[in-house]
């Protein structure tokens, strides 16, 4: 490993050091990480449970417990609880109807288990991509990865990111699209589901098959320690958004249907805004199939017009008027929207620099060669130049990826080296006077800022440029 860092790390240069406290900001704004975890409670089900008035609980062993908020009212009933009251009602309404037995419905596009989660009323409400069914899982139902490991085991995986980590990736693009007001990414949480229809190994339905035996023999004993449930998985929770379509879809269609022009200023601006987003966490897989655009146009205006018409042969009869065939005029108006979905593979811990490079495809769009407007620059540039802004998304994210049992410090502090250079570039990019575009942005060196520790309460940030570039440049 310590071979390849040698190889990307071509020029180095410290930015600036900073004599302040370990635990603030750059800027000396003192950053709290507040702990969000959520912890369950062992409760028993109810007889009436299955149906959709009746919340559900689980009663799983300690090792499947998840965490819950520490403050507020905690509703002991569901195995999710978190501050946010309309995410929380969302995803009380999917536990709900799992118990009530509406399973989750496997997805049948992509490489990996994921599954529609519905409510009581068959009402598709959220996305869950569980950690163990994930392109790289041990668990992943798909056979397409297996086939690739099995045939290709050199070119499997991507050498770049920490492997099973997706759901995390998930979450964190939903905390950096909330930070920077971008709008784009559907809210997205870490949460702890158990259904049949996940994939689950034989042992493990086996094993509960035999706890549910126990526990409806004796009740009284077996019944209050065994739940008879499958394990919990663990897995980020999106919720579905209505009306989309893929992207390439509908650029197409803006060829030969071309948008009004207050839409199409409205969509160049969005798709800055995901330029914003996919840039700072370094999206690996962004193409034009996993970001959705909706389009309400309005509707042509009718214009009627009228010409004078005599129904008598006197010329000095009074003129009716008649109308002629209405005239559509262009639309006017209408609205339009993006969805950033599909953000499981960003987050890098180096920049791509092996086979493939794994581009931004948007890079290749007409709408990337347009230079960035002012109103991006105006959301999001004072934000990124601000370095306690920039701490607090990170020790955000910290917080997030220190919640799987693998978290390593170390390699975060990699993940957030990348993430700091591309703020970097981009802030580069939007302060230029020469009018930087996306496709400007997508060809600018990979940097990399990282932190180093050279004192008590002193930091150096220290930039590094990478100057290899992958075998592979256009996938």
């Amino acid at each position: 490993m310590a071979e390849r860092i040698n190889r990307e790390e071509a020029d180095i240069t410290v930015l600036y050091s900073s004599t302040e406290d370990e635990d603030s900001g750059p800027s000396g704004v003192e950053v709290k990480v507040k702990s969000k975890h959520k912890k369950k409670v062992n409760s028993e089900r109810s007889p009436n449970e299955g149906i959709c008035n009746t919340p559900a609980v689980s009663g799983n062993s300690i090792t499947n417990r998840p965490l819950v908020q520490q403050d507020g009212n905690v509703d002991t009933r569901y195995v999710n609880n978190f501050e946010d009251e309309s995410f929380n009602a969302i995803i009380h309404k999917a536990e709900d109807a799992i118990a009530a037995g509406h399973n989750p419905e496997r997805i049948s596009q992509g490489s990996s288990g994921s599954y529609f989660v519905r409510n009581c009323e068959r009402v598709k409400i959220g996305v869950f991509k569980p950690k163990s069914e994930e392109p790289y899982g041990h668990l992943n139902p798909k056979w397409t990865k297996w086939v690739h490991k099995l045939c290709c085991p050199c070119c499997f995986g991507r050498s770049c990111l920490i492997p099973n980590q997706g759901y995390l990736s998930e979450a964190g693009a939903s905390i950096v699209d909330e930070k920077l007001g971008l709008n784009l990414v559907p809210k997205t949480k870490v949460v702890y589901l158990t259904s049949h229809s996940f994939y689950y190994p034989c042992n493990d339905r086996c094993n509960t098959q035999i706890r549910r035996f126990f526990a409806e023999l004796w009740p009284d004993t077996c019944g209050k320690k065994f739940s008879g449930e499958l394990p919990l998985k663990v897995g980020s929770f999106q919720l579905f958004v209505n009306g989309y379509k893929d992207a390439q879809e509908l650029l197409d269609e803006f060829v030969t249907k071309p948008l009004p022009s207050d839409l199409e200023n409205e969509l160049q601006f969005l798709f800055e805004k995901l330029v914003v987003l996919d840039y700072i966490i370094r999206n690996t897989d962004r193409g034009n199939d996993n970001w959705l655009i909706k389009c309400v146009c309005a509707q042509p205006v009718a214009e009627t017009s009228f010409i004078p018409h005599s129904t008598t042969s006197d010329p000095q009869a009074t003129p009716l008027f008649q109308a002629t065939p209405q005239v559509l005029q262009p639309p006017q108006g209408g609205e339009i929207s993006v969805a950033a979905i599909d953000n499981g593979l960003a987050f890098p811990f180096k920049h791509p620099d092996e086979w493939r490079a794994y581009p931004f495809y948007w890079a290749w769009l007409p709408m990337a060669r347009k230079p960035f407007s002012d109103k991006i620059k105006e959301l999001v540039l004072d934000k990124l130049k601000d370095d306690s802004f920039v701490t607090s998304i990170v020790e955000e994210l910290r917080v997030l990826f220190a919640e799987d049992k693998g978290f390593d410090s170390s390699m975060f502090e990699r993940q957030m080296s990348v993430l700091r250079g591309q703020v970097l570039n981009l802030k580069g990019a939007l302060s230029s006077s020469d009018k930087k575009t996306p496709w400007d942005l997508a060809n600018m060196p990979p940097a990399t800022v990282a932190i180093t520790v050279t004192g008590p309460g002193k930091r150096n940030f220290i930039q590094k440029f990478r100057s290899s570039r992958p075998f592979f440049s256009w996938c």
